[in-house]
């Protein structure tokens, strides 16, 4: 797969880079990379059969996964991705931190309107001073179920991996499987204002494996050479639940986290939020044998229902005895808060990194679900959360509303009556988050909706506070900013204190998601000289829908390079 993967990029620089330069103008020249690569999205449904039954799924090419996205650090991406089926669609480039191209970032009414059925939107950015492995996805209601697929970001030609180069590469993707229509599925959830069911399947590369019904031969696969190491490109695509991923007796070193290089780090297991990526290194050091890969649930909240069946994957080696029994990995149990917190101690950046020492701008924000009072006729239809009310989520307990058109297009624009630039950088009551939250539900446990941003001045040195709360539960929120990476300078148990928290400035992991742990606290920092309209939300779709996010401002600087440009000609319309 290396092999064909470089092949690939080959040829693809030397055809694409000469088209494009003569095809295709561009109104700003910087930033610019090396080559420009293009790729074409066509949207489209596909029949598929899992788990004893066929289905139509939404996918890009009638692929799933969908196409990888292949290229080289300071390359351009222009990726033309035309609509055909009745669905909106959009696509978000997880991770890729869109400096000056906020435009084609990809969340559905944050900066763009969805494109809708048969218009064509062509999304352009440059991979500026990234490498590493990130993902694409849908960014509009929950289509992200079975539309994503990898971008891997190879260093530029000569520059070799911080760590001896493996044998070979494989993408590894998680993901989850649904039997019903999950456009349809969002609607009926949010109407009956109680919580999301289960997936039907953990999937691994679409593959359930032979633990579900009718999926014995649906199965993903690698072969392996007996003393090889191999490196795993791991992303979390899945929907609603975070995932423990292990291989049989073989331990895993995370050499990557979100497409930033760390310190070595052996374990026999990870976990990954949705939108999470982790590079590891595996080495086929063990007896010729069948190993199982095996994908299962963290589930940190109390009360909720999880699909519990792990998805199974092979790693076989070379002279294996055809059909034998595959030896089983160990998952921790669900809930083994411990199993997450060592890895996320074991995470270091590679090399010293240059974290903001003096803050200009600091939020504290709270994470977590709420209770709303029933305000249907027909409360047995719709009011099926927690004491007969409705499920909410909310940022410093204000649920976030999407507008009628994108919040960027209003802020460019000036048009009004779209949002308001009233979202408090902390909560307006301060109490025991985490033991001594609000828990009369639906009572005293209400959200207030808005659409609500914070406008934060270009080169600001931001430091965000994140506290989970125990409304209706504590609970694991992956939350993801776009537009950024970030330093996780520090993270606990419990609710956070300036005056006993413990922070890295030397050497944090540098992310784009961050667990905030279940019952406690994360501190991120980084500096906002990426002007645009930046979504900041839970990467749990249902918590998303559920309005835990916010819309974070950044001004624009001086000068060109300081400034967001105009908006693409062909932006979609609402």
């Amino acid at each position: 797969m290396a092999n064909l993967a470089t092949f690939f990029l080959l040829c693809l620089s030397l055809s694409m880079s000469s088209y494009f330069q003569a095809f295709h103008t561009m109104a700003h020249e910087w930033p610019a990379g090396r080559s420009t690569r293009f790729y074409d999205f066509k949207v489209q449904t596909l029949r598929v059969t899992k788990l004893c039954k066929t289905k139509e799924i939404v996918t890009i090419n009638n692929i799933f996964p969908g196409p990888v996205v292949y290229a080289q650090e300071d390359d351009r991406i222009i990726v033309k991705v035309t609509n055909e089926t009745p669905f909106n669609a959009t696509i978000h480039w997880h991770g890729v931190r869109q400096k000056l191209s906020c435009w084609f970032d990809g969340p559905s009414y944050i900066t763009q309107c969805p494109i809708q059925a048969g218009q064509t939107f062509t999304y352009e950015f440059t991979l500026v001073k990234q490498k590493g492995t990130l993902l694409w996805h849908a960014h509009v209601s929950w289509l992200r179920a079975t539309v994503y697929g990898a971008i891997v970001v190879y260093p530029k030609t000569g520059v070799p991996y911080p760590f001896k180069h493996p044998y070979e590469e494989h993408i590894v993707i998680l993901g989850e499987y649904w039997l019903r229509d999950v456009v349809q599925l969002e609607r009926q959830v949010l109407a009956s204002g109680g919580a999301a069911p289960p997936a039907d399947a953990f999937t691994i590369n679409g593959h359930p494996g032979p633990n579900y019904n009718c999926s014995g031969h649906d199965v993903y696969k690698i072969d392996v050479v007996p003393g090889r190491t191999y490196l795993l490109r791991l992303i979390n695509a899945g929907l609603n639940m975070e995932n423990f991923f292990a291989i049989a007796n073989h331990k895993l070193t995370i050499v990557e986290a979100d497409a930033e290089y760390t310190k070595p780090f052996t374990t026999d297991r990870v976990m990954l939020g949705p939108g999470q990526t982790m590079n590891v290194l595996v080495t086929a050091d063990q007896p010729i044998g069948k190993y199982s890969m095996a994908m299962g649930p963290y589930m940190s909240a109390q009360n909720v229902a999880f699909q519990n069946i792990s998805a199974v994957a092979y790693f076989q080696y070379l002279g294996a005895v055809p059909n034998t029994l595959s030896l089983p990995a160990k998952l921790p149990s669900f809930n083994d808060n411990l199993a997450v917190n060592t890895v996320m101690d074991g995470l270091r950046s590679l090399n010293p990194v240059n974290v903001p020492k003096e803050i200009d701008t600091s939020l504290f924000v709270t994470v977590g679900l709420n209770v709303n009072k029933c305000r249907s006729k027909t409360p047995q239809k719709n009011c099926q959360g927690m004491n007969n009310g409705t499920f909410a989520a909310s940022m410093n307990n204000i649920s976030f509303v999407k507008p009628t058109i994108s919040v960027l297009e209003a802020y460019y624009k000036k048009i009004g009556g779209q949002f308001t630039e009233d979202f408090p950088g902390a909560p307006l009551q301060f109490y025991d988050f985490v033991n001594r939250a609000p828990n009369n539900a639906p009572n005293n446990t209400q959200a207030i909706n808005g659409t609500r941003t914070k406008v934060i001045e270009f080169g600001s040195r931001v430091q965000i506070i994140f506290q989970d709360t125990g409304t209706v539960t504590t609970e694991n929120h992956p939350i993801h900013l776009h537009g950024y990476s970030f330093y996780v300078v520090g993270y606990g148990g419990g609710n956070y204190n300036s005056d006993t928290a413990n922070f890295n400035l030397i050497d944090p992991p540098y992310m784009n998601t961050i667990g905030v742990p279940v019952g406690g606290w994360a501190a991120i920092r980084f500096v906002a000289d990426n002007p645009g309209v930046w979504f900041m939300h839970c990467h749990l779709d249902i918590h998303q829908s559920w309005g835990l996010g916010v819309v974070l401002i950044v001004e624009n600087g001086e000068g060109e390079l300081e400034t967001l440009p105009h908006p693409p000609a062909d932006l979609p319309r609402c």
